[in-house]
């Protein structure tokens, strides 16, 4: 499977191990990961300065990020900020920041911004996930102009889940490639 955008993965609190589906998928096609400088207590804004920064490497209009988590929310506050047309995004579990369940020690993450994206967007949710109910995922993806995509009972999608690779993330994110 080849790519032909700039494909940025951008993961979610505590960053993605290395056998998390978003770091498998940038070591075998060589997609850049957005760093954060700090992955554990993180501020929205620095969060969002280097999604920009990041973003501005390249030609935005074949941009595709690929968020997880509270990367999603993150990616909704950098669009609010900066803008930016990019190609697409695939915006996989993500997690709602005002529930009583969400982690603390984030800041700049509530609430999580509702309004239409201004690319295409796909959002991937499961029905039992921890960190966002299915149907707040599903008012996160009407607000933002998404397609929803039902993953089923797939916990967070992420490791613990039983997602390694995640082949059939791998087909939403062609979906948008080849836009």
């Amino acid at each position: 499977m080849t790519f032909q955008s700039t494909i940025l993965i951008i993961p979610g609190l505590g960053n993605s191990g290395p056998q998390h589906w978003q770091s498998l998928w940038e070591h075998k096609f060589n997609f850049k990961r957005v760093e954060q400088k700090e992955w554990d207590a993180p501020f929205c804004t620095d969060w969002i300065e280097n999604i920009n920064n990041e973003v501005k490497k390249h030609n935005p209009a074949n941009v595709i990020l690929v968020g997880h988590s509270l990367a999603c929310s993150t990616i909704a506050y950098w669009a609010l900020k900066y803008d930016v047309k990019i190609k697409a995004a695939l915006l996989v579990g993500p997690s709602d920041t005002e529930a009583d369940t969400y982690p603390p020690g984030t800041t700049g993450f509530k609430p999580v911004p509702l309004f239409n994206l201004p690319f295409k967007t796909i959002v991937a949710a499961s029905t039992n996930d921890f960190f966002v109910t299915y149907e707040r995922a599903k008012i996160f993806a009407d607000s933002w102009g998404s397609e929803l995509v039902n993953v089923g009972d797939a916990g967070h999608i992420n490791l613990s889940s039983g997602y390694g690779e995640w082949n059939d993330g791998l087909e939403l994110l062609k979906r948008l490639d080849s836009l």
